[in-house]
């Protein structure tokens, strides 16, 4: 079955006698009970057998795990309390002391913050390359330490879209883990397993769940060996996802795919209009011509995405007074709602970067990054024009 239809039936099991609700049950319960401690110790042995206690599984979660397995095209997956979560549980699990981590140089600031802490506390080697040529990572990765590569679909306010075919056949050559953080781009525009990626993380606060009112985050993997040797660690460290919160995304997703079409429809005729006017000097966004990964994101997208960025002539002041400026969109963190949102990165999702850092990972002191909803485009273009001033 195509996307659209498998995101309208998501997994969701039968009743004992028989009949199927056609909503996810909501199993708001942290323990379940046993009639015998042999039954309780058998259930104890995995991440799939019955179920004891909500932390190690739980029904309406495990429905999102397996409903999200499904639309990546994964062997399983895990769900956790944030996207922050499912990175977080991921990097602990699969890296030690000494460990090398090669990653695209520009990320989601949080991202950078945790692979920072890892270098800091443990010894966590990180390299940073562009994302665009396979050699360079390959030159990056030629150590013994080496355990990951680190993606993103979509960076993070950039647009850039990586070279995920080359670059993870070049991991998958050398023994080396492909991760992709897929939270932009969503199974919807694509499905980095498809690609040659051993995990995908998603933030799925964002456009999964699709409405600002949960958090969450889920990691899906290609191997379900590699799925039941991390689900152990995140079981320790106690990231795992809420049923209330795994429930509100299960409802979301039926509509992922109309979401998406309205989001990137949107993001085009915005990017398009803002990349001519006078006081905005560059657009960040991947379908738009001329962006440098243009080319690559029309061979592994299906579409440009929510998400665009520009920069204002004005420099850091201007980039200010524009996200205060508007009154249709929202300033706010955060993305991937049915509501527009702005911010500034500079001083708030990457704030943990300095002007050094900020400057290597593309990103300019003014620019701002829009989050595109599904309002209605002229509305929204309006509210940009004034805003511009």
């Amino acid at each position: 079955m195509e996307l659209g239809t498998r995101a309208v039936h998501v997994v969701n099991e039968p009743l004992p006698h028989g009949s199927r609700p056609l909503s996810v049950p909501l199993v708001q319960s942290s323990a379940f009970a046993f009639e015998s401690a042999a039954a309780l110790a058998d259930a104890m042995a995995g991440p799939d057998g019955s179920y004891v206690y909500s932390r190690r599984g739980n029904p309406t979660v495990r429905a999102l795990e397996q409903t999200l397995a499904g639309l990546e095209g994964g062997a399983g997956a895990i769900a956790f309390a944030s996207g922050m979560g499912a990175i977080s549980g991921v990097l602990l699990a699969l890296l030690r002391p000494g460990d090398r981590v090669v990653a695209q140089r520009c990320l989601y600031g949080g991202t950078h913050a945790v692979l920072a802490d890892l270098a800091e506390r443990y010894g966590i080697e990180v390299v940073r390359i562009s994302g665009d040529d396979p050699a360079e990572f390959e030159a990056a990765a030629v150590h013994p330490a080496t355990r990951l590569l680190l993606l993103e679909t979509i960076a993070n306010p950039t647009g850039q879209v990586p070279d995920l075919p080359g670059l993870l056949a070049a991991a998958r050559a050398l023994g080396v883990v492909g991760l992709v953080d897929n939270s932009l781009a969503s199974p919807a525009l694509c499905r980095p397993l498809e690609h040659g990626a051993d995990i995908v993380v998603h933030s799925t606060t964002k456009y999964l769940s699709g409405h600002s009112d949960v958090l969450g985050g889920a990691a899906v993997f290609a191997d379900d060996g590699l799925r039941r040797r991390i689900w152990p660690r995140t079981v320790e460290l106690g990231a795992c996802a809420d049923p209330f919160a795994a429930w509100l995304t299960l409802r979301g997703i039926p509509t992922l795919p109309l979401r998406m079409r309205e989001h990137c429809a949107g993001a085009a005729v915005l990017a398009e209009r803002l990349a001519a006017h006078p006081r905005v000097s560059a657009v960040h966004y991947p379908w738009l011509a001329g962006h440098p990964s243009y080319e690559r994101a029309r061979a592994v997208l299906d579409g440009g995405g929510g998400l665009l960025s520009f920069e204002l002539t004005g420099g850091r002041e201007a980039g200010r007074d524009f996200i205060e400026r508007v009154r249709v969109a929202r300033l706010a963190l955060s993305l991937g709602g049915v509501e527009t949102l702005v911010t500034h990165p500079a001083s708030t999702s990457h704030r943990e970067l300095d002007g050094a850092a900020l400057e290597a990972a593309g990103i300019a002191p003014g620019l701002v990054r829009m989050s595109v909803g599904i309002e209605d485009v002229e509305d929204l273009w309006a509210d940009a024009e004034q805003a511009l001033g």
